[in-house]
């Protein structure tokens, strides 16, 4: 299965995207506290539309009991990281896979990084920005596990129902 781990999340917009990319894929998020926000906060419900109810997520008080309820591959994402998230192979769809993410203003501790320094990676990018902004790192890594895992369980077509306009939307003559 695979995991987005928020160490200390601040913003609730980008959670709230995060949720929603979450729900999207089939991804448990992890939220560690001290969290920034209210999980109530109507700007986090508007920024994860109305998928919220159907989102799997479980809070912590800190990492350490994270880790004690958690076990598996854990990847850290980091500016200081020296490999691309693109240099492991996260294939094995039989392990608990864990993306850990980093609050917005300073990231992940450097305690937590230096306890695993073969796991922290960094999305290549160039020197005029310090990082990306955190949902667009989390969706372009989610989705980096998905492809090697050939997008398990996912929908390749649109569905047809009442929120869905279906697979063959282009085709059809309106």
């Amino acid at each position: 299965m695979l995991h987005v781990v928020l160490y200390e999340p601040e913003i609730p917009t980008n959670t709230g995207n995060i949720m929603r990319t979450c729900v999207a894929t089939g991804t448990k998020l992890h939220l560690i506290k001290p969290l920034g926000f209210q999980l109530d906060d109507a700007h986090l419900k508007r920024s994860g539309v109305n998928y919220i109810d159907k989102l799997d997520y479980q809070v912590y008080e800190n990492f350490t009991e994270f880790k004690e309820k958690n076990k598996g591959d854990y990847y850290y994402f980091t500016r200081y990281g020296h490999k691309p998230h693109t240099s492991f192979d996260y294939s094995d769809q039989e392990k608990e896979i864990y993306l850990i993410f980093g609050k917005e203003s300073t990231g992940i501790p450097k305690e937590l990084l230096r306890t695993d320094l073969e796991h922290c990676m960094r999305i290549p990018m160039t020197a005029n920005v310090r990082a990306l902004n955190l949902s667009n790192c989390v969706a372009i890594c989610v989705y980096e596990v998905l492809r090697q895992q050939n997008f398990r369980d996912l929908l390749w077509d649109e569905p047809s129902d009442e929120h869905h306009k279906g697979s063959d939307f282009l085709e059809r003559e309106e």
